[in-house]
């Protein structure tokens, strides 16, 4: 393999005016030879001037496609499609790239059964909003042979020609999915310990917030189900847990309000109150008995591990809800679709 071989690096973006300039000036600050990178972004049916700032830019190729129902899987396909260098790497519009990572990732890419390089993605700035706090803890896991990729990664070329590429029906996981047949097909995926990205979640509302975690709970369901299917126990245990803890404290929850609706006295609230506190404890067992574990593995003070907990403990509401569409969906017929004029880089399900 040649020291410097060509790299298509691929941007998607939705409404991403206010992250696209940076990110793309990261990438041409990369400390690798320019004549070996090309670069694409994807626009996925922008209505601000995101279109506009790419053109700016001569070493940018534009791909403008209007999809009536977008997905990351849809933009990023389009990408890779369009160039033809022996590796892809991904990238979404709200992220800067580390410059030594390219030099990093391809050296990495030395063994033949490597198929997919990716190394840390850390919050620009974590300390804006407990959410972008919350998911500088959750983008990463341990440095090696790992399970899956996000939305940054580096690519052998023929690794997506092998797999066609992203599933472009999710709205969520996509990244994940593709992650697993590259693994069915022979291919490790590795985690190197170097910076790869810095990311702007840019989240600050409890609303966006919940978003987030119902296309979370329906990205879980969507590929645990093509996984099921291919004999597949990845993320079993992820969605066994959002079942399990949210179901039963809906459950319990339900049971002691109809125990206050049907009997009118004083001890239908002591029932009520027992009847609920199954489905209480096993939603708040992270808060309950895993703070310590949170100190420990993820180096966290004890006031930011409860935090964290309460995040855990919580979560699996909305992802509940999200698990529920998408079984919902399956049975009408009628799968959750992103609508083009709601979307922005921002807010998408890219990273999971």
């Amino acid at each position: 393999m040649s020291q410097f071989p060509d790299i298509d690096c691929i941007l998607i973006g939705v409404n991403c005016s206010k992250t696209l300039g940076r990110c793309i000036d990261s990438v041409l600050a990369s400390d690798y030879p320019k004549e070996r990178m090309y670069l694409y972004y994807v626009d996925g049916g922008s209505t601000d001037n995101s279109r506009q700032i790419a053109k700016g830019y001569e070493s940018v190729t534009v791909i403008a496609i209007n999809p009536e129902y977008p997905t990351p899987g849809i933009g990023r396909n389009n990408g890779w499609k369009q160039g033809s260098s022996e590796f892809v790497h991904f990238l979404d519009s709200d992220t800067i790239l580390n410059p030594d990572w390219f030099k990093l990732a391809v050296k990495a890419m030395d063994e033949e059964q490597i198929g997919a390089v990716m190394g840390f993605r850390k919050e620009m700035h974590p300390e804006h909003s407990i959410y972008n706090w919350i998911g500088n803890i959750e983008w990463n896991g341990p440095v090696g042979e790992s399970s899956c990729f996000g939305g940054d990664v580096l690519l052998r070329r023929k690794v997506l020609e092998k797999t066609d590429g992203y599933d472009e029906l999710l709205v969520g996981g996509e990244d994940p999915e593709l992650s697993r047949r590259i693994i069915r097909a022979g291919w490790k995926i590795i985690r190197l310990d170097a910076l790869m990205t810095q990311h702007d979640l840019a989240m600050k509302t409890v609303r966006q917030y919940l978003a987030r975690a119902f296309r979370s709970g329906y990205g879980f369901a969507a590929v645990r189900k093509r996984e099921a299917e291919a004999g597949s126990d990845f993320w079993k245990y992820e969605f066994q847990k959002i079942v399990i803890k949210g179901g039963m404290f809906f459950i319990c929850l339900i049971s002691a309000l109809l125990i206050l609706l049907i009997y009118h006295s004083s001890a239908s609230i002591a029932l009520a109150l027992l009847t609920s506190a199954p489905g209480t404890a096993i939603l708040l067992n992270p808060r309950l008995f895993k703070v310590k574990k949170f100190m420990r593995e993820n180096k966290l003070n004890k006031k930011e591990a409860k935090t964290y907990a309460w995040h855990c403990s919580l979560v699996v509401i909305p992802q509940l809800f999200g698990l529920i569409r998408f079984y919902a969906g399956l049975i009408t017929n009628n799968p959750l679709k992103n609508k083009r004029n709601t979307l922005s880089t921002g807010l998408s399900i890219s990273e999971i």
